[in-house]
């Protein structure tokens, strides 16, 4: 009888041991933690105590900070780093792969300066290699605490979705295929920056009947870039469309969301991202989203007012005052 598939998970965040947690309950898991504190805690006590407090992990979860032991131990890859950082960790790790074996991000962002997705940074990182995504409406801590969630699993090759699908689920954690990498991918990417908007509106306090308005309207601005881009606009109504920007941009432990209620309350971003002190990928993302929105032609209101206020330009205060003072046309109209 053949052995089972093995998962290999780069790197030991918040997501990437919840998903690391998932796996390890179908399959043996080995998940690589930059820091060496963060490995031993899950070796000898099967906690993450950094980013995910005392929730319990699976007993056969085991980490490492050695790439190559992990790259020999892969028969799947899970890239769970952030997109900034994706480049230079996969490079070392490259030659230590071997050939194949399928490589899913986990990452919700752009390399600054490329523009480029996560999968696009990994096919370029890891050629020959079959690449996709897992995402979804997943916030890590309840993912890790066994609540129910779904996620899509995203690639242009349904026979490696297919092997997939099993390895990340459970009886409460579904897991869907979607053909639509692209479409998927800037659903995970674009809605980061609605959340930190839905962020400095929670610490405004400017009302529920505002918050729904920036969450309507910043899906419509992400449709409309994905389109725009060749994606599929079904998919920004799916999971990793819609469902994730309900997730992001309502629960508390949202870190994006989180980023906006600490601007509104007198943070720099700089500050903010201090105070967190995990990654909140819209602070990076928006200014790359917006020279993206001038390739394609696209009008991000949304977007470009999150930016200036990230890029300290303006003020949350400002930001939802200019909001106010847009004079709407249709609903289908930009703005």
């Amino acid at each position: 009888m053949s052995r089972s598939l093995r998962v290999a998970v780069l790197g030991g965040g918040s997501w990437g041991t919840s998903v690391a947690a998932l796996a390890a309950r179908n399959t043996p898991t080995l998940v690589w933690a930059r820091d060496s504190a963060t490995a031993d805690d899950i070796n000898t006590r099967q906690r993450n105590s950094r980013y995910l407090g005392d929730i319990p992990l699976p007993d056969s979860l085991r980490a490492t900070t050695d790439l190559a032991e992990l790259a020999d131990f892969a028969d799947v890859l899970a890239v769970g780093i952030p997109s900034h950082a994706m480049r230079e960790t996969l490079g070392p790790l490259a030659p230590e792969l071997r050939p194949w074996v399928p490589a899913i991000s986990l990452a919700k962002g752009l390399e600054p300066g490329t523009r480029r997705r996560p999968t696009e940074v990994i096919a370029e990182c890891l050629p020959g290699h079959p690449v996709g995504l897992l995402a979804g409406p997943n916030i890590a801590g309840e993912i890790a605490e066994g609540k129910a969630a779904a996620a899509v699993i995203a690639t242009e090759d349904e026979r490696v979705a297919t092997a997939l699908q099993p390895l990340f689920t459970s009886k409460v954690f579904r897991v869907y295929r979607n053909d639509d990498v692209l479409g998927c991918e800037l659903g995970g990417i674009l809605k980061n920056i609605v959340a930190i908007a839905s962020g400095m509106a929670e610490g405004l306090d400017v009302g529920d009947n505002t918050r729904a308005m920036v969450l309507s309207r910043g899906l419509a601005e992400m449709t409309r870039l994905g389109e725009a881009m060749g994606a599929n606009p079904r998919s920004f109504a799916g999971l990793t469309g819609m469902g994730d920007l309900i997730a992001t941009c309502t629960s508390p432990r949202s870190r994006n969301r989180r980023l906006g209620e600490l601007l509104a309350q007198g943070r720099t971003t700089e500050e903010a991202v201090t105070e967190l002190g995990q990654v909140a990928e819209g602070a990076k993302t928006a200014p790359t989203v917006l020279e993206l929105a001038t390739e394609f032609n696209v009008a991000m209101p949304i977007a470009e007012t999150v930016a200036a206020v990230v890029q300290g330009q303006m003020t949350p205060a400002q930001a939802y005052r200019g909001l106010l003072r847009v004079t709407p046309g249709t609903e289908t109209d930009v703005g």
